[in-house]
């Protein structure tokens, strides 16, 4: 998203840990035009200081710490100044959905966050569901550098649908759903989803795809509902995570499955 601001010619500024591991990433922020602040959520006049800077605010915080938004949240609110808010609320609709309950207490957390911001006086705010990233899921249904694999995994039947979002389209969009409070009030206060007709494959249509590109075709080995559930119950956390979101990415609840990729 840091990315797709400055190409979108946004002045740009990323609130990030004292010490990250990724400092090769922010220096390459640095060196794209990104103005970098370092600093804890903790550190909250420092945070609010920062906020007095922007006029949006999006938060890309990952799911061990989700709960933590509550402090920027909190911090937008003493700042005053915000236009628009957008919680790292990337991935299902939440409010829509039915999970696994391994899955299920991690989206409660993102319930919360969107219950808070909705309640949060003189905040605007937009809720992205952006569903599965479609590189990182095109990645694990195909394993696409495994050169040397004879068969292939299918959940389920198959025939989900699920919409592929590629990741950079999703930081291009959130960008421009962001800056386009006044164009669009459709998005003010509501829940935005990308959901793209011509992204939308089956899971059997993906392997089909790969198998005309490597010119072979592939034994398919079909993985059962009851079989993932038992992996989702039987996996400790948060091992358990990734086999329950695979339960809604194949549409084994039922749910239309929406993956991000373009």
């Amino acid at each position: 998203m840091a990315k797709a601001s400055t190409n979108l010619g946004y002045p740009t500024y990323v609130y990030s840990r004292p010490t990250s591991p990724n400092i090769d990433l922010l220096n390459e922020f640095h060196s794209s035009g990104v103005t970098i602040f370092k600093g804890a959520l903790d550190e909250r006049e420092k945070l609010v200081s920062v906020l007095k800077e922007v006029d949006i605010v999006i938060s890309a915080l990952a799911c061990p710490q989700v709960l933590d938004q509550l402090k920027i949240i909190e911090a937008i609110k003493v700042a005053g100044n915000i236009k628009r808010f957008l919680p790292s609320d990337f991935g299902c609709e939440e409010d829509r959905v039915t999970v696994l309950p391994s899955y299920q207490e991690f989206l409660n957390k993102k319930k919360n966050i969107r219950r808070a911001t909705e309640l949060a006086e003189g905040i605007p705010y937009t809720f992205v569901s952006t569903n599965c990233f479609g590189a990182y899921f095109v990645s694990y249904l195909l394993r696409p550098h495994d050169h040397e694999k004879e068969d292939i995994t299918v959940y389920g039947s198959g025939e989900a649908k699920v919409v592929f979002i590629y990741e950079e389209d999703i930081g291009s969009y959130i960008i421009r759903v962001a800056n386009d409070p006044s164009m669009d009030p459709r998005t003010c206060n509501s829940v935005v989803i990308f959901r793209r007709s011509t992204n939308t494959l089956f899971q059997l249509e993906l392997i089909e795809l790969w198998e005309e590109k490597m010119g072979r075709k592939l034994k398919k080995i079909h993985v059962s509902e009851e079989e993932i559930v038992n992996l989702s119950k039987s996996l400790p956390v948060p091992e358990n995570i990734p086999i329950s979101v695979l339960h809604i990415v194949c549409d084994l609840t039922k749910n239309m499955c929406i993956c991000e990729g373009g």
